[in-house]
């Protein structure tokens, strides 16, 4: 069967084994009523998000692709997996995002699932495996954040006098390296020696720690490119 032309080049789709001509039938006018999208009928959701996880494993932290990972087995599949890739609409989604809304699901648990969803079907349409992305117009808003409040140096250096004098903490020079420098946790925590220098009062960060599943820990690049960079202490340091 001819499809729609790529950059002038004709495409053919054959296609075979099946049970039956009325099956080959359905087969054809489904095709033809998609428009030249590429794609097996017998594709569900579930094994393309699945097939689209391996794909991406290879360009996400360990952290974010865990985090894929758990939308995908935890809501995306139990809702859409059943549902044949090429017959996923618009409809499907809103329903979905309905009815967890009505359960109280929190609005930033929504929005992950919804928009990892949104991310994968995107990445079916660039190569017309998909005519459209049914969850384009469906992921709700981005959740704003909490508004964060900074302490001020005096209470500052309360909480590491409070840590030191009560406690004895050992963390204690650790929260002044964060309170002093703006590093992330991870970042401070991923240090390796050769990245201390203390006579020049500098660090390197080179690496973050991140624990995947709150379970592993795993070493990974900086959050951004920004990150890795050198950062100057103070003279007390």
């Amino acid at each position: 069967m001819d499809l729609a032309k790529d950059e002038g080049r004709r495409r053919v789709r054959r296609r075979g084994g099946f049970a039956s001509h009325a099956e080959a039938m359905r087969e054809m006018r489904a095709v033809l009523e998609l428009r030249g999208v590429y794609e097996n009928r017998r594709t569900t959701v579930a094994s393309y998000l699945r097939e689209w996880l391996v794909t991406r494993r290879a360009y996400l932290s360990a952290n974010t692709y865990a985090g894929y990972v758990a939308c995908v087995e935890r809501d995306l599949v139990p809702a859409f997996g059943h549902i044949q890739l090429l017959d996923l609409r618009p409809h499907h989604v809103d329903e979905w995002i309905g009815t967890q809304l009505e359960a109280g699901r929190g609005l930033v648990t929504i929005y992950k699932a919804a928009s990892t969803l949104r991310n994968a079907l995107d990445a079916a349409v660039r190569p017309w495996r998909l005519r459209y992305n049914p969850a384009n117009h469906s992921v709700p808003p981005k959740p704003r954040a909490e508004e964060r409040t900074c302490w001020t140096p005096e209470e500052a250096a309360t909480f590491l006098r409070h840590n030191a004098e009560q406690y004895a903490d050992q963390l204690t020079d650790l929260f002044e390296v964060i309170l002093g420098t703006g590093m992330r946790r991870g970042e401070v925590l991923a240090l390796h020696w050769e990245d201390v220098h203390l006579m020049d009062h500098q660090l390197f960060v080179r690496w973050t720690l991140a624990a995947v599943n709150n379970n592993s820990l795993t070493f990974g690049q900086p959050k951004t490119e920004a990150s890795r960079a050198w950062i100057s202490l103070s003279p007390e340091s």
